[in-house]
């Protein structure tokens, strides 16, 4: 691999693809390594559920809450499905994003099927929306589940969605879970750093993972951390939570257990457009700008500026 500014470049990036794949992983993580990614790839993957119901905002049920949130926060990027991105970003020049190119939605569960996400979209339908567009795309985004029947199909979608990804000179993000029949606990701290694993022998940049059950979680995150080696290492946000609490375990997570991100999907777009802003750019501060927890929830009740 080769070495630019904050980004190690791996060596399946031609030579001519390596200045912009050095500026896009430097503009995801602000030069500093750690990506803060706001994900609302929810739209497919959860349904309605996530976007509507008590304690969730009503601004949640209208798809573009999700793009005026992209566009006023601090982030890294705002991950999420292709269409939706070709439908709003005209209007959303400004936002980073990272285009997901695969999503299955939550209705057919375990016990019936074994989960199967296939691509949607390619990584040449990507790098041609960007020509085209112009729109400020830095990376691409897909999800595999290791311990599904299926998973020799996402696995090898998975390393041609990175390799392509390459090509073009795009940082590529795996969504890595262990999910199917033959998984007994998903978020068993082995089974994650297994999936994290794999997301490096796939070449991914970043692995984004489940946070590990269990009171030693913080300790344990660092076997998944070791295991995925050079591909950095970012835990998805979860169900809801109290914001303090969710800010303090957020940098146990990069101070303690040497993960390099974060992804947060519900706990920011639940929230109404100023409170999420206001959330956002407080877990942005944690995960980039190496905040206090004291000093985040100063940003979250609007003490200090964003």
């Amino acid at each position: 691999m080769n070495e630019g500014k904050d980004a190690m470049v791996p060596l399946d990036v031609p030579r001519g693809a390596r200045k912009e794949y050095i500026d896009r992983y430097s503009a995801l993580t602000a030069g500093r390594g750690r990506l803060m990614l706001f994900a609302g790839d929810q739209k497919i993957e959860h349904l309605h559920a996530d976007f509507h119901g008590e304690g969730i905002s009503p601004d949640d049920a209208d798809p573009e809450h999700l793009f005026r949130i992209a566009d006023r926060s601090k982030i890294g990027a705002f991950a999420t499905q292709f269409g939706l991105i070709a439908r709003y970003g005209e209007d959303y020049r400004n936002v980073p994003y990272v285009v997901k190119l695969n999503s299955k939605t939550n209705l057919v569960k375990t016990l019936q099927a074994e989960p199967l996400s296939g691509t949607l979209w390619s990584v040449d339908d990507v790098a041609a929306l960007r020509a085209e567009s112009d729109l400020n795309i830095l990376g691409v985004g897909y999800t595999f589940y290791i311990g599904s029947e299926h998973e020799a199909i996402m696995l090898r979608e998975a390393a041609q969605v990175v390799h392509q990804a390459h090509h073009y000179g795009l940082p590529a993000i795996l969504w890595a879970y262990a999910r199917g029949r033959a998984v007994p606990v998903e978020k068993d701290p082995p089974v994650i750093a297994g999936a994290a694993g794999v997301a490096a022998c796939l070449g991914a940049d970043f692995a984004k993972v489940n946070y590990p059950d269990g009171p030693d979680a913080p300790e344990r995150l660092k076997e998944v951390v070791a295991a995925a080696g050079r591909t950095k290492v970012i835990c998805s946000g979860g169900g809801r939570m109290e914001v303090e609490a969710f800010l303090r375990r957020l940098h146990q997570q990069i101070h303690v257990s040497g993960t390099s991100g974060s992804a947060t999907g519900r706990n920011i777009h639940q929230k109404s457009l100023e409170e999420a802003v206001r959330f956002s750019n407080a877990v942005y501060a944690v995960t980039v700008e190496d905040a206090s927890v004291r000093d985040a929830m100063s940003i979250y009740w609007g003490d200090l500026g964003a």
